[in-house]
């Protein structure tokens, strides 16, 4: 290995200016990681290769866990003035079984990313991050086996930056997590693909989600009367489908029953999004001097749309771990062991029962049941 495992709190300060932690990917988990650490005092710099407002891929429904984090942080308002109506509960129809939504949960959302990430960026620049978006990062510096900063761009202007902690932010294909060569385990099994658009003119009572006949379909509500539509199927029809994009978008959904007249009526208002298929896996989340949040520790199939309230929660189980370290309350290892412990933990059994459904998107009677119970699982090794 590369870097030898030692402490944080041994890490020696290396000059006036090292941060406490630089945050690289500012999005749905980097932005709120970047926030809270500045909220508890400490030098953090955020750096983006984006600026925002920018879009990204995204199922970006925020299911209630996640809408309460964003009361809990005092940006709910935000997000819901922007144009975004929030929903209790969402309708589903799995293998012709109908479930109706439930008026008594708790509220949910799904905004533009447009909107959401810029909110959660200037969120962390109110907090007293240093933000400095459109950046590349070119490579980690490493001294005495730790991270002990960035070297990066933004147009022609090459610098460095040093920090206590180096945090990969940057999602799934992760530049922080394949320069530390962070190790990567319980790789998931079936994946999907699909492709999303936007609609005016769709009518609807709420979000809805179909898994049907090896398919599984989408309706969200988002921002500004529009509303977010797809359609993800197994792995091997991805090749076949991306043929004829446009084509094949349209007629999966004029064959679709509960879909086909809406679909009919409204007006399309944006280019078709794709998302390729990509298996599962959980990667260790911590080292000498850098840390993994989101999608860059964690990835999992985006069927169940759960990627944007795993982030929330990982940015706040993580500056958790990395206050009582910075503070001197606890030791490096000690505390991001207990924060990739309670990741596992939390996401486990929805993990198990994503790759299952993944396998052909035509749930057993037995996963069914597992989607209707949500029995426990155990966590994984690693």
């Amino acid at each position: 290995m590369l870097y030898s495992q030692r402490p944080l709190t041994e890490i020696a300060w290396r000059s006036p200016e090292v941060f406490d932690a630089i945050v690289v990917g500012a999005r749905c988990a980097g932005s709120p990681t970047a926030m809270l650490l500045a909220r508890m005092g400490y030098g953090v710099l955020l750096v983006d290769r984006a600026t925002f407002p920018s879009d990204t891929l995204s199922t970006h429904y925020i299911t209630p866990d996640g809408t309460a984090r964003l009361k809990e942080w005092g940006l709910f308002e935000r997000v819901l003035a922007t144009g975004v109506e929030p929903y209790r509960g969402i309708a589903r129809s799995i293998q012709g079984f109908s479930i109706p939504p439930d008026r008594s949960e708790p509220e949910a959302i799904a905004p533009r990313r447009t909107v959401l990430d810029k909110i959660l960026v200037d969120a962390a620049r109110e907090a007293g991050a240093e933000v400095r978006e459109g950046v590349s990062v070119d490579g980690l510096i490493v001294e005495d086996g730790s991270v002990a900063g960035i070297r990066a761009h933004r147009g022609e202007d090459a610098f460095e930056e040093r920090a206590r902690i180096v945090i990969g932010a940057d999602g799934r294909e992760s530049f922080v997590a394949r320069q530390v060569n962070a190790p990567e385990y319980n790789e998931g099994g079936g994946t999907t693909a699909g492709y999303y658009t936007y609609f005016r003119g769709f009518t609807h009572d709420g979000p809805e989600l179909y898994l049907n006949d090896g398919a599984a379909h989408f309706v969200f509500p988002t921002n500004d009367g529009e509303v977010c539509v797809g359609v993800e199927f197994v792995a091997e029809r991805f090749k076949e489908f991306r043929g004829d994009i446009e084509g094949n978008f349209r007629a999966d959904l004029e064959a679709f029953g509960p879909l086909a007249e809406r679909f009919r009526r409204a007006e399309r208002t944006s280019r078709i999004f794709g998302l390729a298929p990509h298996k599962g896996f959980y990667r260790k989340p911590f080292g000498p001097g850098w840390a993994l949040v989101g999608d860059a520790g964690y990835y999992r199939d985006p069927l169940l749309g759960q990627g944007i309230n795993d982030a929330f929660r990982d940015a706040e189980g993580l500056t958790e771990a990395l206050g009582a370290v910075l503070a001197g309350r606890e030791t490096f290892e000690v505390a991001l062991g207990a924060y990739e412990t309670a990741r596992n933990e939390a996401t486990f059994m929805l993990y198990g029962l994503t790759n299952l459904l993944c396998q052909d998107l035509n749930p057993s009677p037995e996963v069914l049941q597992m989607m209707m119970s949500g029995p426990p699982a155990p966590a994984p090794a690693g």
